[in-house]
């Protein structure tokens, strides 16, 4: 057994993607305190992690998920249908969670998404039936029992069927009792500085869900508690519609009249945005989540990715729920948003690097995390190692190139904040296979 408490050399890795670190990084209390340069050597004594057979890349970073979704995959009733539609097949469904239903559906998300390679993750979750008021605190147990870093958003719905919204009644609260809990959670989970493990953020859940009165309200108060804000917009023409009907405006034009336009602020999906809406959030510094999978299994659109970034938009990664993606891996994401933009983009301008740094760099930027993201002296120990033993990758080039373009999908070694959370393909303490069991009922049972 490797001793954590001791310097960590991370040695002489096939490939990693930094500078100047060609014989690999040296990981003590937390951070990357070293980079190791070709024919150089640690300036300290070390442990080696002989990390030969291993491609190394900074801990990918989950801009956006719903962890509650793993429980509704590939549901019939919403199969083949866009997104107003597919909400309104499954919001009864949801309604049905429960405490114990929702904590198995959070463990297999965020153990997928470890396995992945995936250190950081948000989770914007906005469902509270009656007896799920404690759904974030859920979250926070299982994301400190896993070690996975979390930026939780407590998100909310107020606007249901009786006021014209999509929501069933039984899953809303009132503004009052949103705004208290969102400030409980802050107080009692949000951590601060460049080693938290859990943060909070504020998600009021969309334009077509929530009142202007709670919009307004959570900006406020994510003011005053200085914690980030994220909701979904400009995600359908459906939602641009809804906008221009309900509030004169378009989608952009609401964010900004609610308080929201600023550098607190990342956005899901950012689809259906036009050059000048681009430049005023560029402006802002709010950034985007760029979603994918999602996007294409709901025909919802293509964000424009390179656009954005060209005008100074920040672009991170997310899975989004596993009902919209079917699954919670997000070195697929990776591939998934290489292919979609290369198509839209071109050969010249896009590659596999751009898709590894909008699931690094970029994704810290949308979660206000500048010290992950990078392998860099200063930085947070968060790694994701994998190896390139698989059928998929024989007779590959290009190490890096490798990952992306043969479909990697599974981490060989994960380490955040220092520390092994998965090691030889496994998150130790476990059971794959009792979860898959667990969880696999209770996605019947409330699917009933």
């Amino acid at each position: 057994m490797m001793d954590e408490r001791r310097a960590i050399w991370v040695k002489d890795p096939l490939c990693i993607l930094a500078e100047n670190a060609e014989r690999g990084v040296v990981v003590e209390n937390g951070k990357i305190v070293e980079l190791v340069p070709r024919g150089g050597h640690p300036s300290a004594a070390t442990t080696p992690f002989e990390a030969g057979e291993h491609v190394v890349l900074p801990g990918l970073i989950n801009t956006h998920h719903h962890f509650y979704q793993t429980l509704t995959r590939a549901l019939p009733a919403a199969l083949n249908r866009e997104l107003f539609p597919w909400l309104q097949a499954l919001y009864p469904v949801w309604a049905r969670l429960t405490p114990e239903a929702l904590r198995l559906g959070v463990t297999v998300a965020m153990s997928e998404l470890l396995l992945s390679g995936c250190t950081t993750t948000t989770d914007h979750h906005y469902i509270f039936p009656a007896g799920l008021e404690d759904a974030v605190d859920i979250e926070v147990e299982v994301a400190r029992r896993l070690g996975l870093r979390v930026l939780l958003t407590r998100g909310s719905m107020n606007r249901s069927q009786r006021d014209g919204g999509l929501p069933p009644d039984s899953v809303v609260q009132d503004e009052d009792t949103i705004l208290a809990d969102s400030e409980r959670v802050v107080a009692r989970h949000h951590q601060r500085g460049e080693d938290a493990m859990v943060q909070i953020a504020l998600a009021p859940c969309s334009p077509f869900s929530v009142t202007t009165s709670l919009m307004r309200a959570t900006a406020v108060l994510a003011e005053r508690l200085d914690v980030r804000l994220h909701t979904h917009l400009a995600e359908t023409e459906d939602e641009n519609r809804f906008c221009e009907e309900t509030h004169g405006c378009r989608p952009l034009d609401y964010l900004e009249r609610c308080g929201w336009l600023n550098s607190r602020t990342w956005l899901a999906h950012g689809i259906h945005f036009n050059a000048l809406e681009i430049a005023r959030l560029a402006r802002a510094g709010a950034t985007i989540s760029h979603c994918a999978c999602s996007n294409q299994v709901l025909a919802s659109g293509c964000c424009p990715v390179c656009d954005m970034e060209q005008a100074g938009v920040a672009i991170g990664l997310g899975v989004d729920g596993s009902a919209s993606n079917d699954q919670s891996n997000l070195m697929q994401e990776v591939r998934a948003a290489f292919l979609l933009q290369r198509a839209r983009y071109g050969a010249g301008r896009v590659s596999h690097r751009d898709a590894l740094r909008w699931a690094t760099r970029g994704s810290a930027a949308c979660v206000g995390r500048p010290e992950l993201g990078e392998i860099a002296a200063g930085k947070a120990a968060d790694l994701a190692l994998f190896k390139l033993d698989e059928l998929r990758f024989s007779g590959h080039g290009d190490p890096l190139a490798a990952l992306v373009l043969c479909g990697a999908h599974r981490a060989d070694r994960v380490m955040v904040g220092g520390k092994w959370v998965v090691s030889d393909g496994a998150i130790a303490g476990l059971d794959l296979a009792d979860l898959i069991q667990r969880h696999s009922a209770a996605a019947r049972a409330i699917q009933i």
